[in-house]
């Protein structure tokens, strides 16, 4: 008699990148000999396209809905981006397996006819940059306080389209994202900004996998496919997260590293609003045991 097959229903938000996100998770339980299946759920964030995040309410808005359906057993487990997720888990689930981390960095995509070469970031004076994350607004503002930072919502593509059509000069994305995504940028002007100067946000470019804390059975599938050593860094990058009471609309950047003599290096940016007017700090430890109080400690420390 064949043995069944191990199987897993999974929770994705319905953009191509949450699909592309899902259905690599799929590859990957394929690989262990796991089946599994994709239900799309809609979150608060994909509904209310109107609003920047700072107009949301709560912290999970692209997550909730995906963490209602987990509790209430109708899919097994959920694929997250994880700088969207809080930092803590609803009662009854838990963050089981992180993934492989793409390229951490932001990404400015500029119109070719708004292209300034002589300007830092090439952005001409007084340029409109699209985004409506609070961490990009302010580390641009930071670094180019003559821009003009607009809001712009909309999955990856419809981002970019907006751009196309002029709506604005340039804008801001994940790199991460656009890798996934396989996009044609040929006609866009490019400049890939590196995270130890411009700070992205905590776990980005890595996928988070929750479940229910009593479904061992997916538990211990999911930890099949698990990256111990991203999740060393991102528990760094979470828990200063984590310190400042914040969720992903929080303007706060920090990017944990490990070099090749084993030592560890947490950038991290924090500004009180979007102004621009944040502080930058660097930690250097050979471990990661307390380094993200002392990442705390030193953004929180006004004499530092």
């Amino acid at each position: 008699m064949e043995e069944t097959k191990p199987y897993i229903k999974i929770g994705s938000r319905g953009s191509k990148l949450a699909l592309w996100q899902a259905h690599y998770l799929q590859g990957l339980l394929s690989d262990h000999g796991i089946d599994s299946d994709v239900s799309i759920i809609k979150t608060q964030g994909d509904k209310i396209q109107h609003l920047g995040f700072d107009k949301l309410e709560g912290k999970g808005f692209f997550t909730k809905e995906l963490e209602d359906a987990l509790s209430a057993g109708t899919i097994d487990m959920a694929v997250h981006s994880m700088k969207d997720m809080p930092t803590e888990s609803p009662a009854g689930l838990c963050l089981t397996a992180v993934s492989y981390r793409d390229d951490p960095a932001d990404t400015l995509l500029i119109r070719k006819d708004k292209v300034d070469m002589t300007a830092d970031f090439r952005l001409l004076e007084g340029a409109v940059v699209g985004s409506s994350s609070a961490r990009r607004k302010s580390q641009m503002m930071s670094l180019r306080p003559d821009v003009s930072m607009k809001d712009i919502r909309g999955n990856v593509p419809t981002r970019i389209n907006k751009l196309r059509a002029g709506e604005y000069d340039a804008i801001l994305l994940a790199q991460a994202g656009l890798n996934r995504l396989g996009l044609e940028l040929e006609d866009l002007e490019v400049i890939r900004l590196h995270p130890r100067e411009f700070v992205p946000a905590p776990a980005q470019a890595v996928l988070a996998y929750q479940c229910r804390v009593d479904d061992l059975r997916v538990r211990r599938l999911l930890m099949k496919i698990h990256n111990h050593e991203v999740a060393e860094l991102t528990n760094v990058e979470r828990k200063v997260l984590n310190m400042m009471d914040g969720g992903c609309h929080l303007p706060l950047g920090v990017y944990c590293r490990k070099d090749d003599m084993g030592y560890y290096h947490t950038e991290a940016f924090y500004a009180a609003n979007e102004s621009g007017n944040g502080k930058r700090v660097t930690i250097s430890l050979s471990t990661t045991s307390g380094m993200a109080q002392k990442v705390y400690d030193a953004l929180m420390n006004e004499n530092s």
